[in-house]
């Protein structure tokens, strides 16, 4: 790759966005990298960390196209990281497209979701709609359909480990996750070089499992009991509620599960590993670090 070349990180200060820098920094240069911050002034410390490192940053606000078409300037290949506001993508990730396709952008790569084509998740909607929009501007695009990230099911430990019991609504549903700096090297492999136009990535862990496996590796990891209550999902969903947790939250979630019942985030082609040139990070193992971290966490509590 010659060093003129300029790879666009979106959503840099985001976690996936952070992990990208990192595994574009093993192989390019620094000077190579921009990184688009929604506010740099907000997240200053991300933002001056960025630099110190050699890292270019830009404003790039999905939001407020006027901040894309400067941001794009002389930039070769972007990746579009999904937003994270519902309801909100098929605008904000319009705008992302029709600015770099202004901008003469090379290729766009899209953190879409896994078999967006046929998924049955409401969260595939406005990614389908992204799809289609990269494919009417008729910039060179490609698609890295990424599975869940296994650090997702952590957010749900907390309170199962409290109770004894993780609740979902997923069935015997099978989950092939992988960690989230697993995808991100995946989309620092395709920006960083290579024939990638045109070609669909579907993304996901080499091994899956079901939510009684997960409770299973909890409680080996824990050294207490745990199981899995399987219910429907507006029963899941009426439970999320009751936690406490936004409706949104609730939707996604129990979505999610009925979808999982469905094979939706289910997949054994092996391309994230492939992509990568390692195998996936093993869920077991984020699991069972995040869980020994809450024991250590609350034991330093405990012990303050």
């Amino acid at each position: 790759m010659s060093v003129t070349t300029k790879l666009f990180v979106t959503g840099a200060t985001g976690q996936l966005g952070g992990h990208v820098i990192d595994a574009l920094l093993e192989t390019v240069p620094a000077s190579a990298i921009v990184a688009g911050v929604r506010d740099p002034a907000k997240d200053e410390a991300i933002a001056n960390a960025l630099r110190r490192m050699g890292v270019e940053v830009r404003t790039a606000d999905y939001a407020r196209p006027e901040t894309l078409t400067t941001a794009f300037a002389g930039v070769d290949r972007l990746l579009l990281i999904s937003s994270s506001e519902n309801g909100k993508r098929k605008v904000q990730h319009r705008n992302v497209i029709d600015a770099a396709k202004d901008a003469g952008v090379g290729l766009i790569a899209y953190t879409s979701i896994l078999h967006a084509d046929t998924s049955p998740l409401f969260l595939a909607e406005e990614h389908r709609d992204t799809e289609a929009a990269l494919a009417e501007a008729g910039v060179p695009f490609v698609l890295l359909r990424n599975g869940w990230y296994t650090e997702v099911y952590t957010w749900r430990l907390p309170l199962a480990l409290k109770r004894g019991v993780l609740m979902g609504a997923a069935g015997d549903g099978r989950i092939s996750s992988a960690a989230r700096a697993d995808y991100a090297r995946a989309a620092a492999t395709v920006l960083a070089g290579g024939n990638h136009a045109g070609r669909i990535y579907e993304l996901a862990g080499d091994a899956s499992f079901t939510l009684a496996e997960l409770a299973a590796v909890v409680a080996k990891a824990s050294g207490r009991p745990m199981t899995y209550q399987n219910l429907t999902q507006e029963a899941f969903r009426s439970s999320v509620l009751g936690a406490g947790l936004p409706e949104i939250v609730a939707r996604i979630l129990s979505d999610t599960d009925a979808g999982v019942a469905k094979g939706a985030l289910f997949d054994d082609g092996g391309a994230l590993a492939r992509l990568i040139g390692r195998s996936i990070t093993p869920f077991q193992a984020t699991i069972t670090g995040f869980v020994h971290n809450q024991q250590t966490s609350s034991g330093s509590s405990s012990h303050a």
